[in-house]
C-alpha cells in the first residue's frame, strides 16, 4: 500500500526565530486553559480532540528540518491526551516538538493545551482551545453548541485565509529601525529542577476598568504602569545610585488582525517596548501612566506597526540569510537574538482581553486561564485574560523570590484593587499582599 505523502508549509515570518533559539533547558510555550464545571471525561477529550485537530492543519503538525529553514509537517497521529503536569508551561524537549508541537493536559475539571510558539500566537491557540472545548461538550451531551467567537465549524473545511502568513501579505514599502536601548532585567535565585512558580491574582475586571477609566487609558495601558511601577522599586533598592539605572521597559505583543485585515490562525504579532528612563528623575505613578498611554498612542497605528512589520519580513527575504545553510542560519539567530532578543524589556506582559464564548458553551465553562512561559534568560513573564467578570493575571517565574508579584499586586491594593492570590510557590516563599 502506497504511503500516504504528508503536507507541509513553511513557518509564517515570526515563527523562524524559536525552533532556532531554543535551548537544552528552555523553549518557547505558551499554555490556554478552560476550568469545566464537572470532571474531564479522559475518552470523550481524546475524541474531541481527534476530530478538532483536523480542522487546524497549521496546528496539528510537527517541526521539521530542512536544508534552509525549518518546517511544519503534518503529524501522522494525533497526540494522546496527557495528565497534567506539576507546574505550567514545562518545557517541550525538541525530540517531542519532532513528533507534535503541542500537547493536550487535564486535570479534574481542566484542559489545556500548551503549544509551541512557532505554531501560533495566543489568539490563534485561543480558537483552538474553544473549538476543542465545543467539540468535547458536543460528544458529551449529543447535541450542538453554537459556533461564533472564535468556536469553529469542525465540519468546515479549513479556507486558505486561515493559513496565511499575514506578515508576508501587508508587506509594505518603509521599514523602521530596530534600534533601542536596554533595559533594567529582574535576577534572582534560580530554582532547582526547572521549577516554574505560577502566582494568579484574580480580580474584579470592573474595578480595575474603572480605576483604568480615572486615569483614562486602557487597562492594559494602566497594569502596564502599574509594572513598571512595582520594576522601578525593585531597581531602586538594587541599584539606588539614580545615574547608574537602567530604563524599565515592558514587551507588549500587539495582536496584528486588530490593525490587518486578517483570519489567519499562525502568529500574527509584533512587539512594542513601552517604558520609563528613570535618570530622568523621580515618577509618580500618575506621570508613568501619562507616559505609557502616549507611547502606547504613537505606536499603535496601522502606519508605525506596518514599518515594524516591514523590517521583519525584508530581513527574511535577505538573499544571504535565504541561501545560509540552516546549521549557519541556526548560530546567526541564536547569536542576534542573544545579544538582542531579551535585552530590551523586563517582561514580556501579554493581554488577550475579554475573552468571549457562545452562551450555551460558556455556561459549561467556569474560568478560562493564560499563562506565557518564562524565556530563555528572563526569569519572569505575565499572561493576562479577562471572563464574564473576572480578570485573571498569570505571573510566572523560574526564580525562588517573589518580589516583582509582590510588588505588582500590594500597589494594586494601595489603589483600591483587591486580588485573591493563587500560587504553587514554595511554603517557604509564600508572602502576604502588604497594606
Amino acid at each position: 500500500m502506497k504511503q500516504k505523502k504528508l503536507n507541509w508549509m513553511r513557518l509564517d515570518n515570526a515563527a523562524k526565530i524559536f525552533p532556532a533559539v531554543k535551548r537544552k533547558n528552555w523553549s518557547n510555550v505558551f499554555r490556554l486553559s478552560a476550568t469545566l464545571k464537572e470532571p474531564v471525561d479522559t475518552l470523550i477529550l481524546q475524541s474531541a480532540l481527534e476530530v478538532t485537530v483536523k480542522r487546524f492543519p497549521s496546528m496539528s503538525v510537527r517541526i521539521s528540518r530542512g536544508l534552509f529553514w525549518y518546517y511544519l509537517e503534518e503529524i501522522e497521529k494525533v497526540p494522546g491526551i496527557k495528565q497534567d503536569e506539576p507546574y505550567p508551561c514545562s518545557r517541550m524537549h525538541f525530540r517531542d516538538i519532532r513528533k507534535c508541537a503541542f500537547r493536550v493536559l487535564y486535570y479534574r475539571n481542566r484542559i489545556a493545551v500548551e503549544f509551541f510558539h512557532a505554531l501560533t500566537d495566543g489568539n490563534g491557540g485561543l480558537v483552538f482551545l474553544k473549538t476543542l472545548i465545543a467539540e468535547y461538550l458536543t460528544q458529551k451531551y449529543k447535541k450542538c453548541f453554537s459556533c461564533g467567537y472564535g468556536v469553529l465549524d469542525r465540519n468546515q473545511e479549513p479556507p486558505e485565509s486561515e493559513l496565511e502568513d499575514s506578515f508576508l501579505k501587508y508587506e509594505g514599502p518603509v521599514s523602521s529601525s530596530r534600534k533601542d536601548t536596554n533595559s533594567f532585567r529582574l535576577t534572582g535565585t534560580l530554582e532547582r529542577n526547572e521549577f516554574l512558580n505560577i502566582t494568579t491574582g484574580i480580580i474584579d475586571v470592573n474595578a480595575v476598568l474603572n480605576k483604568a477609566k480615572e486615569y483614562n487609558v486602557s487597562l492594559t495601558a494602566f497594569l502596564i504602569s502599574v509594572m513598571i511601577y512595582s520594576i522601578m522599586d525593585i531597581q531602586n533598592i538594587e541599584q539606588p545610585r539614580i545615574k547608574r539605572q537602567k530604563p524599565v521597559k515592558i514587551m507588549l505583543p500587539v495582536n496584528l488582525r486588530n490593525y490587518f485585515a486578517s483570519d489567519t490562525l499562525r502568529n500574527f504579532v509584533l512587539y512594542i517596548t513601552p517604558g520609563i528612563d528613570p535618570r530622568y528623575g523621580e515618577f509618580t505613578l500618575e506621570e508613568i501612566i501619562k507616559s505609557v498611554h502616549h507611547q502606547m498612542g504613537f505606536e499603535l497605528t496601522k502606519k508605525a506597526l506596518n514599518a515594524r512589520l516591514t523590517t521583519n519580513v525584508k530581513a527574511e527575504k535577505h538573499l544571504i540569510l535565504k541561501i545560509m545553510p540552516l546549521f549557519i542560519k541556526n548560530i546567526a539567530l541564536k547569536l542576534v537574538y542573544n545579544m538582542v532578543g531579551e535585552r530590551k524589556a523586563a517582561l514580556s506582559f501579554s493581554n488577550l482581553g475579554m475573552v468571549m464564548l457562545p452562551e450555551d458553551i460558556s455556561a459549561y465553562v467556569d474560568r478560562l486561564n493564560f499563562i506565557l512561559g518564562v524565556q530563555a534568560t528572563l526569569p519572569s513573564n505575565c499572561g493576562v485574560l479577562s471572563y464574564k467578570d473576572k480578570l485573571y493575571i498569570n505571573f510566572i517565574r523560574n526564580i525562588e523570590e517573589p518580589v516583582l508579584e509582590q510588588k505588582f499586586f500590594t500597589n494594586l491594593k494601595q489603589l483600591g484593587i483587591t486580588a485573591k492570590i493563587e500560587s504553587n510557590q514554595r511554603d517557604k516563599y509564600r508572602y502576604e499582599i502588604s497594606e
